[in-house]
């Protein structure tokens, strides 16, 4: 949630930087509201002095042998005033953070507006593989190597779902165990959290509203719960309402779940097979720091993202986003995408992004400043580490020799048996 302060401060200029977003607001209706509960907290405060010097004033009134009846009646007067006036703050209270939930958060100064077409590649790591034989591609390889089994797929559940069988089944859990290795190695904590969240949760993490529809949502539960669309959605969720010491940041959690999303893919060729489902595995980072911690936390985020695919030997990129293709929750984002030779294009296997103080004010994650003693609002980030939906056709693809088989990278064989190819079975 965007602080109301830097609103109320300079409205043209957090206009102006939201619509980089393609995100247009009027803040007058805010400013009015913000307006009267100044005046109404200025009326509440006055009530509360004036009951509290008339209430003082009873004892002497008493010695002097005065009549003290209108004295109460007077307090209870501006009890029943006050009274009033504090549930009209209520509503405006509500009616100013119902205004607020919906808007995006600001873009980093330096995004370029506009959305996909502005989005910049800052590093190439290989370069698109040009076999010198007639490759296939991972639909093709993953079926005539018995890894997945779409059709079987779709018959129990549907278009944009998937069986991994036999060395398929191996091979993804290999990438998951790499994966979670490498971060246990980096000295962060693994947490398995639940894959049913409460609502709430999903506004702290600046997904709801505007993504509400975008989830699937549990029948008949109470209170109304969603299966996570990414660990961010309860990694963020940790530490709401807790104040933290500044000494216990940065925070440094990862986390292994499917991920569920409503959207799939299509029948387009860059969409076939496992490039978009319903249902996927993913490793999600996710860090709280301070403020100044913001920074170096999102650089060693990318870092990681890219050390994980340079050891895994596969060609991709990053690319920075522009300010209108981060999601609304994010002040930057940086997409690791790898690429997939079948259909010539790079697929993001990776999204970090910071959202500064956005989502630990939905929450009200916060920590001590040891110097001053003051709370702050936390920082939070989160990137991929990875997505194994797009790793895994991108490895298959990128690593086919001329006799079908696969080679398996070298730091997932201790999962795979010590096995350095998937062959075709000659049967």
């Amino acid at each position: 949630m965007l602080d109301v302060k830097l609103i109320i401060e300079n409205p043209q200029e957090i206009a102006g930087k939201l619509a980089k977003k393609g995100c247009k607001v009027d803040f007058e209706p805010l400013l009015k509201l913000v307006a009267k509960r100044k005046e109404l907290l200025v009326s509440v405060e006055n009530a509360k002095a004036e009951r509290n010097k008339l209430s003082a004033s009873v004892p002497q009134v008493k010695k002097e042998g005065g009549d003290v009846n209108a004295i109460f009646a007077k307090v209870k007067e501006i009890a029943a005033k006050s009274a009033t006036d504090e549930a009209e703050l209520g509503k405006i209270e509500e009616a100013i953070k119902d205004f607020l939930m919906p808007l995006p958060n600001l873009p980093d100064d330096d995004l370029i507006a506009g959305g996909k077409e502005n989005n910049k590649v800052i590093h190439e790591y290989g370069k698109p593989i040009k076999f010198d034989f007639e490759p296939k591609n991972h639909v093709d390889l993953c079926e005539s190597l018995g890894l997945i089994d779409y059709e079987r797929g779709a018959k129990m559940s549907g278009h944009g779902c998937w069986v991994y069988t036999g060395l398929g089944a191996q091979l993804e859990w290999a990438l998951l165990n790499f994966f979670i290795s490498e971060h246990l190695k980096d000295g962060y904590t693994m947490i398995l959290p639940p894959h049913l969240l409460n609502e709430e949760s999903g506004y702290v993490a600046g997904q709801f509203p505007k993504f509400k529809d975008d989830v699937f949502w549990i029948g008949n539960s109470e209170p109304k719960k969603f299966i996570l669309p990414t660990a961010e959605t309860a990694l963020v969720n940790m530490h709401t309402n807790e104040i933290l010491s500044e000494d216990e940041l940065p925070k440094k959690y990862f986390a292994y779940t499917p991920c569920y999303r409503r959207e799939a893919g299509t029948y387009r060729t860059e969409e076939r097979g496992m490039i978009r489902g319903y249902q996927f595995n993913k490793i999600e980072m996710f860090q709280y720091t301070t403020e100044e911690g913001d920074q170096p936390a999102f650089e060693e985020l990318v870092g990681k993202a890219i050390s994980l695919l340079e050891k895994l030997g596969l060609t991709f990129r990053v690319s920075k986003l522009a300010a209108e293709d981060i999601s609304a929750s994010m002040a930057r984002t940086y997409d690791i995408e790898i690429f997939i030779p079948s259909i010539g294009i790079y697929k993001e296997v990776s999204s970090v992004s910071t959202a500064h103080d956005y989502q630990a004010r939905r929450g009200m994650i916060r920590y001590r400043d040891k110097t001053t003693g003051k709370t702050k609002f936390a920082r939070t980030l989160n990137g991929s580490g990875l997505a194994t939906s797009r790793v895994f056709p991108a490895l298959v693809e990128q690593m086919q020799q001329a006799d079908g088989s696969i080679k398996i990278p070298e730091v997932l064989r201790p999962w795979m048996g010590g096995l350095e190819y998937i062959k075709p079975n000659k049967k």
